[in-house]
């Protein structure tokens, strides 16, 4: 055995493993063999990139699988749970990557769902409604328990799923990609309740694209590539540098800004425009904001959560009002056009929820590739199929979709390629801008690269790209220009030869990890 496979276990430490697992669908094996331990008062990281196998081994770990072989042990006993339910009455909870809420419920009735406090004259809502409030509270949050899920912002959703994680007195809990929808503020309180679970014991299983967060909060990492466990190590000794290089290989990086070219006219043109947030009463969330993107040209907008990087967006695209301002494209005003209309003209965008917003998860992977796209294949009422059908095919090769066919079902797909799929349905659209709210959330770094390098390809073919980021990393691979927001206003401007520590400052978020510091 490598000694980056080695890493010192006590027996009495480790209070669940997995003992050379194995999972296989039809003539896919996705674990080879997996021996993988979660120590009592401690967080273990588990990287990986999409379809390494990750989430296989949290579904067999918390019983929402059974292994095809190998088996379970349970404080060094051999354990089957038949069910999720039976896992978490054995102390085991789940926080899944992808939100499992009831958006039409409230956040109390979210959290407790399936496990409702009983009174004398049945359901205690009242107190649920406190409990509720006291978790989100503990997660920095004053949200009424009565809200509806649907009416909060996808940073507090995911944090919903956590309180309902936590609402449960758990000695093992499975963190499956928690931050990937949170502010800076936000994981920062996160890490508190981790650190304050595992004082009292708590095993933590903590899955993260965020590697350089990661780093802050893992005690042991293990890394799992094609289905196989690539190496174990202590948090002392390992760094970013050998987590990419286990995940993905030696000399990796997120790519470099597209050049060898010169950029066109202006394509998108946002002037003076101003958002406002019905919340927040009058005050906008986006304040008098003018920007040019031209074509084969690549923007990347900054900011901290609450800075207008998705309301901007979303105004662009037509899901938000303008308050005022106007959105052109290629000169031609925007106003009044629906999204649809938008996306005929050329305008197309890249929600942040890919669930939610971007895929439909009763259809095939080939049907989201042309649903935006179908008034091509309409002849005389009648589809098209033999077009539809090329369109899809080029899609999967062009943005490199690891898929069985168009046939295959999108939940079959990794986090990764589901959001290829994504930017593959708005590209096959032929747009001449396009706007990308966080296109790399919850996915892995080598699918990062890979949805970086198809934008820049598109750039090079004289594509406009604006793209908002809360990773400082991802400003700095294709961008040719930077831009900061901060409460609504662009603060400041970069090119490529920018410093995270310069990005960092002029978003206000080196001052809030000084506070955070203190």
């Amino acid at each position: 055995m490598s000694a980056a496979l080695k890493m010192d276990v006590s027996a009495n430490d480790t209070i669940l493993s997995a003992r050379d697992v194995t999972k296989t669908y039809g003539n896919t094996r996705a674990l080879k063999g997996v021996d993988f331990e979660i120590r009592r008062g401690s967080v273990t990281t588990l990287f990986g990139e999409n379809g390494a196998g990750k989430s296989t081994l949290m579904k067999i770990l918390s019983g929402v699988e059974t292994p095809t072989s190998g088996h379970i042990e349970l404080d060094g006993q051999p354990v089957v749970f038949a069910s999720s339910n039976d896992a978490r009455d054995h102390g085991i909870s789940i926080i899944h990557q992808e939100l499992s809420l009831a958006p039409n419920l409230s956040v109390r009735d979210n959290i407790f769902m399936g496990r409702e406090i009983r009174g004398p004259r049945g359901v205690d809502f009242a107190e649920e409604a406190r409990q509720a409030r006291q978790l989100m509270k503990d997660l920095g949050q004053d949200v009424d328990p009565s809200t509806k899920v649907d009416d909060l912002r996808l940073g507090q959703q995911q944090i919903v799923e956590i309180a309902r994680a936590l609402s449960v007195d758990s000695r093992i809990l499975i963190m499956d990609e928690p931050t990937s929808a949170l502010s800076a503020t936000e994981v920062d309180v996160l890490f508190g309740v981790i650190h304050d679970l595992t004082s009292r014991g708590v095993a933590i299983v903590y899955i993260s694209h965020h590697l350089e967060e990661a780093l802050h909060i893992t005690d042991y990492a293990v890394v799992l590539r094609d289905g196989a466990i690539t190496a174990k190590a202590d948090a002392k000794d390992i760094d970013l540098e050998w987590i990419v290089r286990h995940m993905v290989g030696e000399n990796f990086d997120l790519g470099t800004p597209p050049d060898g070219y010169e950029f066109g006219a202006p394509v998108l043109s946002i002037e003076d425009l101003t958002v406002i947030d019905p919340a927040r009463g009058t005050m906008p969330v986006v304040d008098r904001l003018s920007l040019d993107v031209r074509a084969g040209e690549i923007v990347c907008l900054y900011g901290l959560m609450g800075a207008g990087r998705t309301e901007m967006l979303e105004c662009v695209a037509g899901r938000v009002p303008v308050a005022g301002g106007v959105v052109r494209l290629d000169g031609r005003d925007m106003s009044g056009l629906s999204i649809g209309q938008r996306i005929a003209a050329g305008l197309a965008l890249v929600p942040e929820d890919r669930q939610r917003d971007g895929l439909v998860q009763t259809m095939t992977v080939g049907r989201n590739l042309s649903l935006a796209s179908i008034r091509q294949f309409v002849e005389r009422l009648f589809l098209s199929s033999p077009r539809e059908k090329t369109l899809i095919d080029d899609s999967i090769r062009d943005v490199f979709i690891k898929t069985a066919g168009g046939e295959a079902m999108i939940g079959a797909l990794s986090g990764g390629n589901q959001q290829k799929v994504v930017i593959g349905k708005m590209l096959a659209t032929n747009p001449r801008a396009i706007v990308l709210d966080e296109p790399s959330r919850g996915i892995d770094i080598g699918a990062k690269a890979e949805v970086f390098r198809i934008l820049a390809e598109r750039a090079r073919q004289g594509l406009a790209v604006l793209y908002s980021t809360s990773e400082v990393s991802e400003c700095l691979s294709i961008a040719h220009r930077i831009i900061v927001l901060r409460r609504g206003r662009i603060v400041a401007q970069f090119g490529p030869d920018a410093t995270k520590d310069a990005i960092m400052e002029a978003s206000g978020e080196a001052v809030l990890t000084e506070n955070a510091a203190a």
